[in-house]
């Protein structure tokens, strides 16, 4: 990473919201074992929040039974998924593969992560995994850590008929792959960029779209033809090459025209149209490294903040911006990766993963309307990727 931001503007003040620190709660004993991870400092008496008690399973899951609710996030610190409650924590845990780092689940209520080592197939319903689909690409030895090769972003077509998965190439482009999901196959490979962090696909199902990190850019690939059209992202510029930090990350599809919107640094969001290739730049206010996105129902947009990369970065956060542009940015404690929300949109899950050092394991429950403050769940290993079941 590069030493400092060339070129960056200052710091803006922004519309921050002071809240209290989270209260972490303390997950039973068999959930801890279950999830892998030694109970971090905590208050003896648990305290949840009503919006992560209005959307958790109310009930200890029957053996083969997950309830509508339940949180599925990605291990990247070990090889399995975790099954999350959203107020006690992690309940069970699948094996899936190494370093698992992106889900997306289906109707069907088949899970698909991204692992070093291929696809993982895992029935959500029974808690077991049914497949694991090796790649087409050559990524190297299978290892784990924020470089390793093999999967990454992940998204399902909307009739679910292919699974578009982004493939790290150790000091390479990547390739974006696609999986019959009758099959489980792969039935095709197209060039994209480096490090394809997040893949997310149009409405229509026309087109999917890798996001490469470390190439300033989205490959727009046709679903029908497979014929690629790379677009450049660099609201900051492309200076400093793989040593910047200043690259896309995630991205997702605004459903009121198709446009891709990226955030940059709780400073800027570029909004991308994927028919011209043209990229216009709005204004932020959560001013440090930013990484996740997802999208209420009502399009509202939620954004991770990481935590500090530059000493002038403000800690972590999650920003709220409505599709007026107005935000509101929640204070998180310690570093976060990855964000979904409820079915109702009132409820925020975000991970504590973080693809870089300084992670947590679990899960903060954030409420969208500001009424309750952040509660953090213990669940997983560097959990990463998440989905809401």
């Amino acid at each position: 990473m590069s030493a400092r931001r060339a070129g960056r503007p200052g710091r803006r003040t922004g519309d921050r919201a002071r809240r209290p620190l989270p209260v972490l709660l303390t997950a039973v004993a068999a959930a801890a074992v279950l999830a892998g991870c030694a109970a971090p400092d905590a208050p003896a008496s648990p305290a949840t929040s009503p919006a992560a008690r209005a959307h958790a399973p109310t009930a200890t899951p029957a053996p083969g039974t997950t309830p509508e609710g339940t949180l599925l996030v990605a291990d990247f610190g070990a090889d399995t998924v975790s099954f999350v409650d959203p107020v006690r924590g992690a309940f069970d845990r699948v094996k899936a593969g190494t370093a698992p780092y992106g889900v997306a689940v289906g109707a069907d209520g088949r899970a698909w992560v991204t692992t070093a080592e291929g696809v993982a197939v895992v029935d959500t319903g029974k808690r077991t995994r049914t497949a694991l689909i090796p790649y087409r690409t050559r990524t190297g030895p299978v290892t784990t850590g924020e470089y390793r090769g093999g999967g990454m972003g992940i998204a399902l077509a909307p009739d679910g008929r292919h699974a578009y998965v982004g493939v790290n190439v150790p000091d390479g482009n990547g390739v974006l792959e696609v999986i019959d999901t009758a099959t489980r196959k792969v039935t095709g490979t197209v060039p994209v960029g480096r490090r394809p962090f997040d893949v997310d696909v149009s409405r229509d199902g026309s087109e999917a779209y890798a996001t490469g990190h470390d190439s300033f850019d989205v490959t727009s690939v046709r679903t029908d033809t497979l014929r690629a059209r790379r677009m450049e992202v660099a609201p900051y510029g492309t200076e400093g090459g793989l040593g910047s930090w200043l690259k896309p990350h995630y991205a997702v599809v605004r459903p009121s025209d198709g446009k891709l919107l990226l955030p940059f640094e709780g400073e800027r969001l570029a909004v991308l149209d994927p028919r011209t290739g043209k990229v216009a730049v709005e204004r932020m206010t959560a001013n440090t490294h930013q990484h996740g996105a997802a999208l209420a129902p009502d399009g509202t947009l939620l954004v991770v903040g990481t935590g500090p990369i530059a000493s002038d970065d403000e800690e972590a956060s999650l920003t709220i911006r409505e599709p007026d542009g107005s935000e509101r940015v929640v204070e998180l404690d310690g570093p976060h990766e990855n964000v979904a929300v409820s079915r109702d949109g009132r409820t925020a899950y975000v991970t504590g993963g973080f693809t870089r050092d300084g992670y947590w394991n679990g899960i903060t429950v954030v409420a969208l309307d500001g009424r309750t403050p952040p509660v953090r769940v213990v669940a997983g290993e560097r959990p990463l990727g998440i989905a809401v079941l």
